[in-house]
C-alpha cells in the first residue's frame, strides 16, 4: 500500500505545530486547531508521589508500575499549586530535548482533545528549519512506533506560515517566545543558507518586564497566592491577604509569575513608530493596569521602552554596544545572503507570523525600518492577517491546508515505506 491512500479529507489527517510557548493540535481542513495547550510541562518526581492517593489504592497507577515522574499538562493542571512541582520544555531551540516529556504531551492531546485511536490517523508535524537529522528521525520513530500512525510527514513551519498566507515564496519572519528568526522560502522549500535568527523575542521582553518592576519596587504576586484583596488608590501599598498554598518550587512559582508579567505585555506594551527618543516617549498616553494583588499604577514612556529592545537593543540597560540582531536587521541581513535575483521576490513578500507581531505600532515599525534598508525603487510588502487567531496559529493552519489537498496524498511517508526503508526515509521524503 503505498503513501497516495493517506490524506484525504476523508480519512481525517491531524497536524501537529509544537511552540516553546504553546502546542497547537486538531485536523487538517478545519479553519483553527482543535486544541492550543502550554509547551511548558511540570513534573513530580517518584518520591513527591509516594504520598499522593487519588484513587483510594496508594500512589497513581503509574508510580505502582515504577514510572519515574508524573507529569501535569495543560492549563488547569498547571495551575494548581503542588509540593514539589518542577517546570520544564521539552523543546529546546524549537527542537525536541527531552522525548519522554514530548510524549506525556502528545500523549495527552490524543486522549483529551483527539479522543481517537492514533492509528486511525496519518500525522503532519511542524518542525523549526534548523532541526537536526537525528532529531527528525527519531521524531518519525517515535511516531510510527509508539503511536502506530498510518502516515507521516514532517513539515518546515516557515513553509506552512507561507501556505497559510497563500504564498509559495517569501520571506517568513517569526517572532515567537524564544527567539525572532527570518526565513526564506522559494517555491515550497527553505532556503537554509538565508535563515537568520535573534534571542530577541518575547521571553526577552518578559525579563525587561521584570526589571521594570523591581526597579519600581512593584512586587509582582501571582493570583494563586491571593486569597482576597481591596481596591485601593492609585499609588497607595497592595492590600492583600495570603493564601495559604504547599510549599511550591521556584520553577513552578516563577512560571506563574511569568504569566502576569505577559497579560501586562499584552494590556500595555505598543512599538513606537520611530527609533525610541525619551522625549517623545513622554507625550504618549499613559495606561493603567491593575496588578493581581490589587495595587494599580500609570505606565507612559515604559510601554514603548521596553518593546523598543526587540527592533534596537542598545537603549536597553546592560546592553549597550551588544550585536544582538533586532527585527529589522534579522530580515535585511536574511535577504542580503540570498542570490541577488530572488531579493526583490522576498521584499514584496515578506510575511509576518508570532506573538510579538500582534504588539500595537509592530507592523508599522517593520514597515518604516524595511523601507529604510531596501534599496530604492525596491517594492515592499508585508502581509500580515489581521486576526489574532491567524497570526498565532499560521503556521498550524498551513499545515491545515497542505494535509487536506489532493495533491499532497503522494507526499506522506507511509507505514509500509517506513517498514521497508526505515526511519531515515524521512530525509528522503520530507526535504
Amino acid at each position: 500500500m503505498s503513501g497516495g491512500v493517506y490524506g484525504g479529507d476523508e480519512v481525517g489527517a491531524l497536524v501537529f505545530d509544537a511552540g516553546s510557548y504553546s502546542t497547537r493540535a486538531g485536523y487538517a481542513g478545519e479553519d483553527s486547531p482543535k486544541a492550543e495547550i502550554p509547551t511548558a510541562v511540570g513534573a513530580l518526581e517518584n518520591k513527591e508521589l509516594e504520598s499522593l492517593d487519588i484513587d483510594g489504592l496508594g500512589a497513581p497507577p503509574s508510580i505502582r508500575d515504577g514510572a519515574k515522574k508524573k507529569y501535569i499538562i495543560d492549563v488547569n493542571s498547571l495551575g494548581v499549586p503542588r509540593a514539589g512541582m518542577e517546570m520544564g520544555n521539552p523543546l529546546k531551540d524549537g527542537m525536541v530535548d527531552d522525548w519522554d516529556m514530548f510524549g506525556a504531551l502528545l500523549d495527552h492531546i490524543y486522549k483529551r482533545y483527539i479522543q481517537s485511536d492514533s492509528a486511525e490517523h496519518p500525522v503532519l508535524m511542524s518542525e523549526p528549519p534548523w532541526n537536526t537529522r537525528h532529531k527528525r528521525e527519531k521524531l518519525t520513530e517515535v511516531m510510527f512506533e509508539k503511536y502506530s500512525i498510518p502516515a507521516f510527514f514532517l513539515c518546515k513551519n516557515a513553509v506552512q506560515t507561507a501556505f497559510a498566507n497563500i504564498r509559495s515564496t517569501g520571506l517568513v519572519i517569526d517572532s515567537g517566545a524564544t527567539h525572532t528568526t527570518a526565513t526564506p522560502v522559494h517555491e515550497g522549500y527553505v532556503l537554509q543558507q538565508g535563515i537568520v535568527k535573534s534571542p530577541l523575542a518575547g521571553d526577552f521582553v518578559t525579563m525587561q518586564c521584570k526589571e521594570l518592576f523591581d526597579e519600581m519596587k512593584i512586587e509582582v504576586v501571582p493570583p494563586y497566592l491571593i486569597a482576597s484583596k481591596e481596591v485601593v488608590k492609585e499609588g497607595a501599598p497592595a492590600n492583600f491577604k495570603r493564601k495559604e498554598v504547599p510549599q511550591v518550587t521556584k520553577s513552578w512559582h516563577s512560571y506563574r509569575v511569568k504569566q502576569v508579567l505577559q497579560d501586562f505585555q499584552i494590556t500595555a506594551l505598543q512599538v513606537a513608530d520611530t527609533p525610541y527618543e525619551p522625549d517623545a516617549a513622554d507625550q504618549l498616553p499613559t495606561v493603567l493596569y491593575d496588578f493581581p494583588n490589587g495595587y494599580h499604577q500609570e505606565f507612559a514612556e515604559e510601554r514603548v521602552r521596553i518593546p523598543e529592545g526587540l527592533f534596537d537593543i542598545s537603549h536597553v540597560k546592560g546592553f549597550e554596544g551588544n550585536t544582538m540582531l533586532g527585527v529589522g536587521h534579522v530580515a535585511s541581513t536574511s535577504i542580503g545572503l540570498l542570490d541577488a535575483d530572488i531579493r526583490a521576490a522576498m521584499y514584496s513578500n515578506v510575511i509576518v507570523t508570532g506573538g510579538n507581531t500582534l504588539l500595537s505600532g509592530f507592523i508599522d515599525r517593520l514597515q518604516r525600518e524595511l523601507q529604510n534598508k531596501a534599496p530604492q525603487n525596491m517594492r515592499l510588502k508585508i502581509i500580515a492577517p489581521s486576526g489574532t487567531t491567524e497570526r498565532r496559529f499560521s503556521a498550524w493552519i498551513g499545515g491545515s491546508i497542505l494535509a487536506s489537498l489532493g495533491t499532497f496524498q503522494q507526499m506522506w511517508i507511509s507505514r509500509q515505506e517506513y517498514e521497508e526503508a526505515g526511519k531515515s526515509c524521512v530525509e528522503r521524503k520530507c526535504p
